[in-house]
């Protein structure tokens, strides 16, 4: 089904309920915005775009992104959202590689574009959009579960991006396990859109339509602690996605403030290792409203999930490993350890994370070899390493790539970061390999400690009664701040790149 339905079932059922904000201003109740859904597929229609073409999104987070989505999909077309941090050059590949047929644009990110693209651009705060958003609406139309809904491209960290085929079916499923696995949705809650809604914020969209939800857009694009805790006072309750690197800052900005943020209900982390001392003082602090999910783009939000219930518990009796632990497997999946052949391995040992299940991709977009080095036997090879517990509760150690081998032996970063972490005085830490010609690899680690840098001795000391002495870091580099992504993703490969020119001898 073409899950622009989900719109048109709220519209119908409650009208007058208030949909899209910037800040506190309202921008369409549900009955508008499916009337401007209607209407901007008309006009995508009449500029000759098809079903099953491509329209890109190059946005800043507004509340004309939801109605973007939902006009692409009402036309039977398929998004193309794109990181809104990306360079020009890089947005043009996405475009050609896509096959676009126009893109829609917010007017900061529009002049870098046109330098790039002949391609149409349509700024979505112009009156040119209003006018489209105007037209006679169309009906929606109809669509299977196979057909593309979203060509979400990855971050590129070993090549050119690659488009993960993001189905209807997929966005549903993941959509329906959100409700059954992460967290509940209700008419009076509100989504607060500060994480880059072409990324994991805005795979939670459709279930807070299907909901009749509000949707907030910070009138101050990016992250915005303060008005976080303004909008969280206002207009709770706040849903909201946060990468964990999101979580630590939020967490020190708000105890600064002595604000609890109360309108908040919940924050689902995920998308990167949150660290046992991270969550455990945001916990502190905010109380009991943090789930966590793991997914990828490949299987978007949908692999584990560990519950508000269990993320909050301290009664069992290993609390701290099932909190260090990413949950476990959401509704629509199953998952697998396996070995380098993918063969199972037994409970407890550590091996290639697979899934498999309704939110798996069916494979890259127009990239047939990568779709058979991912998918194997209808399971996705992630990638990612990590091991499941008698109890079902799934432990990542690393990406396969960040393992580090020194000696043939081999070594997980998380894990020495874990031990870095709980330095009372270590804000953050990243550790990765450095190139050896004695060990092959050995360990390095960057740390962040803002206030007062603790010394190589202290942390040696740390390390060596906690990890094995081969585990323990060669060097440590202080940064004021590490490299990271738009969505708040520590770059290793910067970090290594930086290594190998000798950058941080």
């Amino acid at each position: 089904m073409n899950l622009a339905l989900w719109l048109e079932r709220t519209a119908r059922r409650h009208p007058s309920r208030p949909a899209l904000f910037s800040g506190a201003q309202q921008v369409s109740d549900y009955a508008q915005l499916f009337r401007d859904a209607g209407g901007l597929g008309a006009a995508l229609r009449a500029r000759g775009i098809a079903p099953g073409d491509r329209v890109a999104m190059f946005l800043t987070n507004c509340p004309q992104y939801i109605t973007c989505i939902y006009g692409i999909w009402t036309l039977g077309a398929a998004k193309v959202p794109i990181n809104n941090k990306l360079h020009p050059r890089e947005v043009a590949y996405i475009l050609e590689n896509s096959g676009a047929k126009a893109v829609f644009v917010t007017p900061d990110l529009a002049p870098g574009l046109a330098e790039v693209t002949d391609l149409p651009l349509i700024d979505v705060s112009a009156p040119e959009f209003r006018a489209m958003c105007g037209s006679e609406a169309m009906e929606i139309t109809p669509q299977g579960g196979a057909d593309l809904a979203w060509l979400f491209y990855t971050s590129g960290t070993t090549g050119k991006p690659k488009g993960v085929r993001v189905t209807h079916q997929m966005l549903l499923a993941a959509s329906l396990a959100y409700t059954a696995d992460v967290d509940e949705v209700n008419p009076e809650d509100a989504a607060y859109y500060m994480a880059p809604m072409s990324h994991g914020a805005g795979f939670y969209i459709p279930i807070h339509i299907l909901r009749a939800a509000r949707h907030i857009c910070p009138q101050n694009p990016g992250f915005d602690e303060a008005e976080l805790l303004a909008t969280a006072a206002r207009a709770g309750p706040l849903h909201m996605f946060m990468a964990p690197t999101m979580v630590r800052r939020f967490t020190d900005f708000a105890r600064a403030a002595r604000d609890r943020a109360e309108g908040i209900r919940t924050i689902v982390y995920g998308g990167g290792p949150m660290y046992l001392a991270d969550i455990i003082d945001a916990l502190e602090w905010f109380g009991p409203k943090f789930v966590q999910i793991y997914g990828q783009g490949e299987c978007p939000m949908a692999i584990t999930a560990l519950t508000r219930e269990e993320v909050a518990d301290r009664s069992h009796p290993r609390w701290r490993e099932r909190l260090a632990s990413a949950g476990r497997a959401q509704s629509a999946v199953e998952i697998r350890i396996g070995d380098g052949d993918g063969a199972p391995l037994p409970q407890g040992e550590i091996g290639e994370i697979m899934v498999r299940g309704l939110p798996v991709m069916p494979g890259y977009w127009n990239n047939p070899q990568a779709t058979a080095d991912t998918l194997k036997e209808g399971w996705l090879m992630t990638g990612d390493m990590g091991f499941v517990d008698a109890d079902g509760y799934l432990t990542l150690r690393d990406r396969s790539k960040d393992m580090i081998i020194s000696g043939g032996a081999n070594i997980y970063p998380r894990e020495v970061e874990e031990v870095l972490l709980s330095h009372g005085d270590v804000h953050e830490a990243c550790v990765v390999g450095r190139p050896s010609a004695q060990w092959g690899e050995e360990v390095v680690a960057f740390i962040v400690a803002p206030h007062n840098r603790p010394s190589t001795a202290e942390l040696d000391a740390l390390c060596l009664a906690q990890i094995a002495r081969f585990k323990r870091p060669k060097a440590y580099f202080f940064l004021q701040e590490l490299p990271k992504s738009n969505y708040g993703k520590v770059l290793k490969r910067l970090l290594r790149r930086e290594l190998e020119e000798g950058k941080h001898d």
